[in-house]
């Protein structure tokens, strides 16, 4: 019992939050149960970053209904690459990433030739829900495939990674690389096997790595170092992330992009749950940033400030930057 204690004060001192002061603390204060449909369907996500004019894969197309699933050649014409998604999929189940046609079939990004019925078929079982949250009916989107940045090629492994910033109130607070891996069978998925790497929210650079809860330093199928890395383009990230405050109106978020080789940095979905295992790829905690954020919350509200998403930024890294 006293091991325990000691174990829980040690955490507490370090401001590891656990996933009990998660909920209470941040998501059931700060996230609106009416605003929740905004994070949980990747289309009405899309479709309001489309309106404020924040980057997203482009859509190429929405099937609501059996029926619909007609329009398939349609909406894919000529294209030889595309991702299926669920709307309201999580953890990366029932994606389906097309690199390229094969003759009359379809090469996924694994390797493997599909079927167009294979598709359909797909397409299909994410009406049904199977891979919706709660199981419930769903649509499915096609969309644009993201060809990761030439920087990812010797820290990755096949799939694409992505950046997942916690943003409180519009502030971001902690960053993290996600590095797909043979294991994760390319997702950039923790719980499936992929790396998560901290990110220095100052300047973009990679910290340390941790994979299947060891901390790490190299890629298991590259064996290239994932620290040390240079992110481009992190201020851009670090913009986007601060912008998605007003997207949604939700309070604390995850925020997940990519980084195009062609279109630079797009916003990929937000998280309404965003899990802690930031903060072991960032061996630091959450809650000394998330309080330090709260504290500057209300001294605005004092004076009567609001600050822009470029000023929060600036707050973030100045105060949340290892270097």
């Amino acid at each position: 019992m006293i091991g325990w204690w000691k174990t829980w004060k040690a955490l507490e001192a370090k401001g590891i939050m656990g996933i009990n002061r998660r909920n209470a603390d941040y998501v059931l204060k700060y996230n609106k149960r009416s605003l929740y449909p905004i994070v949980d369907d990747k289309i009405i996500t899309k479709e309001r970053a489309i309106a404020a004019g924040i980057h997203v894969p482009e859509l190429y197309g929405i099937i609501s209904t059996e029926k619909e699933i007609d329009k398939l050649d349609t909406i894919i014409g000529g294209r030889s690459d595309f991702v299926v998604k669920p709307a309201k999929g999580a953890g990366g189940d029932g994606i389906l990433v097309v690199a390229d046609r094969f003759e009359e079939r379809f090469r996924t990004v694994s390797g493997r030739i599909i079927s167009h019925d294979e598709i359909e078929h797909q397409i299909s079982s994410i009406l049904t829900g199977l891979y919706s949250l709660g199981g419930h009916r769903d649509r499915a989107l096609i969309e644009y495939r993201v060809t990761p940045d030439q920087i990812f090629k010797s820290i990755s492994y096949e799939g694409v990674p992505d950046i997942r910033v916690i943003v409180l109130m519009g502030y971001p607070v902690m960053a993290m690389l996600r590095l797909p891996t043979r294991q994760s069978g390319g997702k950039a998925n923790l719980h499936q096997g992929a790396i998560g790497v901290g990110v220095d929210l100052a300047t973009g650079l990679t910290l340390r790595g941790t994979w299947l809860n060891n901390i790490i330093s190299k890629h298991p199928d590259t064996t290239n170092a994932v620290d040390g890395v240079q992110l481009p383009n992190w201020d851009g990230f670090m913009k986007l992330a601060a912008e998605c405050y007003e997207l949604c109106g939700l309070g604390y978020i995850g925020v997940d992009m990519v980084l195009d080789q062609d279109r630079g940095p797009l916003i990929l979905e937000l998280n309404a749950r965003p899990g802690l295992n930031i903060q072991i790829a960032n061996d630091c905690g959450l809650t000394h940033r998330t309080v330090a954020v709260e504290k500057r919350l209300e001294e605005l509200a004092a004076e009567g400030v609001h600050e822009n998403p470029e000023e929060r930024v600036k707050f973030a890294q100045g105060l949340f930057g290892h270097v």
